[in-house]
């Protein structure tokens, strides 16, 4: 098998870290090809546990993108650093959170990876884990430890990240969990008013449900019932509206969301304004 070959090569001298013109070495490319009895003979021979490739992986960003728990704790029994990142900033912890790889995030968790680090878009594991509706996974991270207000590079919160791209199950974690409903990001837009510009109605409902405010309006004036209008989602007007959005209100520039309705040929939700 491939384990007794590279025992063989290994026994004739071959370098245990030898690696490829990308930096990846025998033991990475082990753990990437779930070859874990070779991985183990690698690290029993001299394998440098903590070596690089150009991008800056390390054998245990491979297991954790990959979810080989076993290797996980023998490479950081054998001194692999929890806390080391890649030239982009990721942890291991960042990527099995991404992944959505539960067991690999309470093994991690339990050898001290940090849940508050974050990459260079000041992204923690928790907004990662949010971003791709892995729900288990932003509650193992919170009770872990994540600061559910963490806000990246451009202020979002996990819980409006997980609204913009329409992941119900996070949303509901995260307001379990105690998230902030109303916070804003810089352009000073809610969960909510992403929610609406993305037609994500389930997401809609539960914000509004949970107690949303629907009258909130971005930095350019833009509510969440403009946001719909003036993105085409109609479906979400009436819900909208039945929870008190306001459609008086202007942007900055002096439009209601009737007037956006009506720049944009948006019939329907003219008629659907002039009900409310």
């Amino acid at each position: 098998g491939d384990t007794e070959r590279v025992e063989q090569l290994l026994d004739q001298g071959t370098d245990v870290n030898s690696g490829n013109q990308f930096g990846k070495t025998a033991l990475m490319m082990a753990i990437e090809g779930d070859n874990m009895d070779t991985a183990a003979l690698l690290i029993a021979r001299g394998a440098d546990i903590n070596a690089r490739t150009v991008a800056g992986c390390t054998a245990l960003t491979f297991a954790a993108e990959n979810g080989h728990i076993g290797i996980t704790a023998l490479l950081i029994e054998r001194g692999a650093n929890v806390h080391d990142r890649t030239r982009a900033g990721w942890d291991a912890l960042m990527i099995a959170s991404r992944y959505g790889i539960a067991d690999m995030v309470d093994q991690l968790l339990y050898r001290g990876a940090d849940p508050k680090a974050s990459d260079k878009d000041r992204r923690t594991g928790m907004m990662q884990a949010a971003a791709k509706g892995h729900a288990e996974v932003v509650d193992k991270l919170i009770a872990g430890g994540a600061d559910v207000e963490a806000r990246d590079k451009d202020g979002a919160t996990a819980l409006i990240i997980a609204a913009d791209a329409g992941h119900t199950e996070v949303v509901a974690t995260l307001l379990a969990r105690g998230a902030d409903i109303n916070a804003k990001d810089e352009q000073g837009a809610t969960a909510l008013i992403w929610a609406a510009g993305q037609g994500r109605a389930d997401v809609v409902e539960l914000l509004l449900a949970a107690g949303a405010d629907p009258n909130i309006q971005d930095n350019d004036g833009v509510s969440a019932l403009m946001e719909a209008v003036s993105s085409g989602h109609n479906d979400l007007i009436v819900p909208l509206l039945s929870y008190r959005a306001d459609a008086g209100l202007t942007d900055a520039k002096g439009r209601t969301a009737a007037d956006i309705a009506t720049k944009k040929g948006n019939d329907e939700a003219t008629k659907l304004l002039a009900r409310r």
